[in-house]
């Protein structure tokens, strides 16, 4: 933090300032941080550090390098004379290399922390009086910090044998076997972390800090540690601190036995990359490359009983499930096994399945709102068919899983044939139809029938996103459906919407609602989601809207929208089947130029398969002439709103007839909504990768 006591001066330095600039948060921070960063302990602080059996002290030695340790004694060792010094009467063992760096007017960092009720305050200054029983320090900041993260343990002493402090330190230049057993297993560490400001040693600033995750959150590859950086405070301390200085001191404690491990070396901070999309819940990630390291065992007359993990701590993933994502990226277009591990009912018309990855990669990384590429089989010697199934489960979730109403040939087979433990074929999600969890603009969310699947994703990955950050998206759920043994969801809606408290306002409506169906338990209207219920229902705000349903539903709500002079731009929309929706475009809203329709006979090749075919005007799309020369293009929808038939465009160019509901990415085209387009003389010639 910045020592600079000028009139006005920033109470973040440099390092903190930057970070909190990258993730757009440094206005509200500068105000926030004068509010709670203090230059004196207020009287919480002072009786909370008198009532605790442990200290956690950060401190630099001779050489520079930053350390953690934990220093013990009865309650009443820490106390504060008055609100700007608090008094130490205890040393860390002989051999913790804090101990040598606790001299006079040394910067120190120090973190009071309750591991039994998860409350934490945090301090740093230079130590104004040492002496063989203890010190002093001079507060410069101390602040308050939220208790994310933190395991549920209680304390208890123990009797020793040995006194702590006779315990002999051994020291390693790198991390021995044992040592990195004690770090896989660990949920747990502190950090300690230092910056001169203006490379003045005298305006040193300490800090000293918390970390917590799953258990074996912290990866080790040799003498590397690698660790996910999780939502916080967004303070920034420590890693604003290693951006300035890259160096880092982290202590590991074994709760159970009373062992110490410090390691201390020098670090960097990774801010984009796959590997921090692959593990939940990261937002960036930092290593430790490991110079020195001392351990001493059961050092601590203390001992901790684990009672349960932080529920942030619960929401993250873990190494092994973020190196199964990235093995599922690089499988990303090809045709997977998928276990079916469970099957259950959501209404008389809609039944979800549940997957596991069967070929030992990890589950797909996706968007909530995206749809799962499914591939059947229904009898031998039949070409498969493709069909497309929105995934009615979130990215956050620990499963996997489609729902779908028996509506046609493949629903059909799914709701009557496939069992637990059958096998499917699955390429990863895909889709547009998304939405930003963490978004600030109030979220409308309108489904009817089965279109609720998406729509449900988005809300369990809303509530997830704000659990995890502690903001939560207004979010208005409308789900409506034709009778209440049609409303599918209901307990799974039930525990959402009390999981989230009032941050959700949850409506369902009912067009024929049985003669039991009582209104206020099993549904709140009677009737249908028009723009007149929305009128009624919605304060005035700008919303984003995503509708969901039958074409019929999705065009009335979008048309009804716009005469609101609701954007275009703020309605998203996905329909069944082909994409029917008709937009009416801003004035502003740039169209999609195309390239005219081939108004005479076109060669078409076919690279792959070393075929061509001649495409005649008014002979239909692209995906029918391929078939025509037995080609079986994967496909689903055949109207250019599921994008399953996308194919690599080789060369020469295409034009839509209709619109798809999502632009493919350069380089290729949805096959069954194009025909090709007026070639110039001397174009490439029109090759699909087919």
């Amino acid at each position: 933090m910045n020592q600079s006591d000028a009139p006005g001066a920033s109470p973040w330095h440099a390092g903190e300032r930057e970070l909190q600039e990258r993730v757009g948060v440094a206005d509200q921070m500068e105000i926030f941080g004068r509010k709670v960063v203090r230059d004196h302990m207020p009287d919480q602080h002072r009786l909370f550090y008198n009532q605790l059996p442990y200290l956690v002290v950060g401190a630099v030695d001779e050489q520079g390098m930053p350390w953690a340790t934990l220093i013990e004694g009865p309650p009443g060792f820490i106390h504060s004379p008055d609100p700007r010094v608090l008094q130490i009467d205890r040393l860390p063992a002989a051999g913790d290399p804090v101990r040598a760096a606790l001299k006079q007017d040394a910067a120190v960092g120090l973190l009071g922390i309750d591991l039994k009720t998860r409350r934490r305050n945090r301090m740093n200054g230079n130590i104004s009086t040492a002496s063989s029983g203890g010190f002093a320090v001079s507060v410069v900041h101390a602040f308050g910090n939220c208790p994310q993260y933190i395991q549920l343990r209680g304390v208890e002493p123990v009797s020793l044998g040995q006194a702590s402090s006779d315990v002999a330190a051994e020291c390693l230049s790198e991390l021995d076997e044992a040592a990195k057993a004690a770090i896989s297993k660990a949920d747990t560490f502190f950090i300690a972390s230092y910056v001169d400001l203006d490379g003045d040693e005298s305006l040193r600033s300490v800090d000293v800090s918390h970390r917590g995750g799953n258990s074996g959150f912290v990866r080790i590859e040799g003498n590397v540690l690698t660790i996910p950086d999780f939502a916080g405070n967004l303070h920034f301390n420590t890693l604003g601190n290693c951006l300035l200085n890259p160096r880092a001191g982290l202590a590991f404690i074994d709760f159970e036995t009373g062992d110490m491990l410090q390691v201390s070396g020098r670090t960097e901070i990774v801010l984009e990359g796959p590997q921090i999309a692959a593990f939940q819940g990261a937002e960036r990630l930092w290593t430790l490359t490991v110079e020195q390291v001392v351990r001493r065992q059961a050092v601590l007359a203390l001992r901790w009983r684990f009672e349960g993990f932080s529920p942030n701590s619960l929401m993250t993933g873990s190494w092994e499930q973020a190196e199964g994502r990235l093995q599922a990226d690089s499988l990303r277009d090809q045709w997977r096994p998928l276990r079916v591990t469970r099957i259950v009912d959501e209404s008389s018309t809609i039944r979800s399945f549940y997957f596991e990855p069967a070929d030992g990669a990890g589950v797909p990384r996706f968007e909530a709102g995206q749809h799962l590429p499914v591939r059947f089989c229904l009898a031998q010697g039949q070409a498969p068919l493709v069909r497309t199934y929105s995934l009615s489960s979130a990215p956050s979730d620990s499963f996997f899983r489609i729902s779908v109403k028996r509506d046609g040939l493949v629903s059909s087979h799914l709701h009557d044939r496939v069992q637990v433990g059958d096998l499917v074929e699955a390429r990863a999600p895909q889709g547009r139809f998304t939405v930003q969890a963490d978004e600030y603009r109030p979220l409308v969310l309108l489904a009817a029938g089965v279109g609720v699947t998406p729509l449900l994703s988005m809300l369990r990955e809303v509530i997830y996103e704000g659990e995890r950050i502690r903001r939560t998206r207004p979010t208005w759920f409308i789900q409506s459906a034709r009778s209440l043994g049609e409303l599918g969801f209901r307990d799974e809606l039930y525990e959402l919407a009390t999981r989230a408290k009032d941050k959700i306002r949850a409506l369902r409506l009912l067009s024929q609602p049985e003669t039991h169906a009582r209104v206020g338990e099993d549904f709140e209207v009677a009737g249908r989601v028009d723009v007149e219920l929305l009128k009624a229902l919605l304060p005035l705000d700008d919303y984003d809207f995503y509708l969901c349903g039958p074409g019929a539903f999705t065009q009335a709500l979008y048309d009804g929208l716009r005469q609101l002079r609701i954007g275009d731009d703020r309605i998203h929309a996905e329909t069944f089947g082909p994409s029917t929706l008709v937009r009416q475009r801003d004035h502003l809203t740039p169209a999609v130029e195309q390239i005219p329709a081939a108004s005479s006979p076109v060669k078409v090749l076919f690279s792959a398969s070393a075929k061509e075919a001649r495409w005649e005007p008014g002979g239909g799309s692209l995906l029918e002439l391929a078939e025509s020369r037995g080609l079986n293009p994967d496909f689903s929808c055949r109207g250019g709103s599921c994008g399953t038939c996308r194919t690599r465009l080789v060369s020469g160019q295409v034009h839509y007839l209709n619109l798809p509901a999502e632009m493919p990415a350069e380089g290729e085209v949805l096959i069954c909504c194009a025909v090709p387009a007026q070639a110039k003389e001397g174009e490439a010639p029109l090759v699909l990768d087919l």
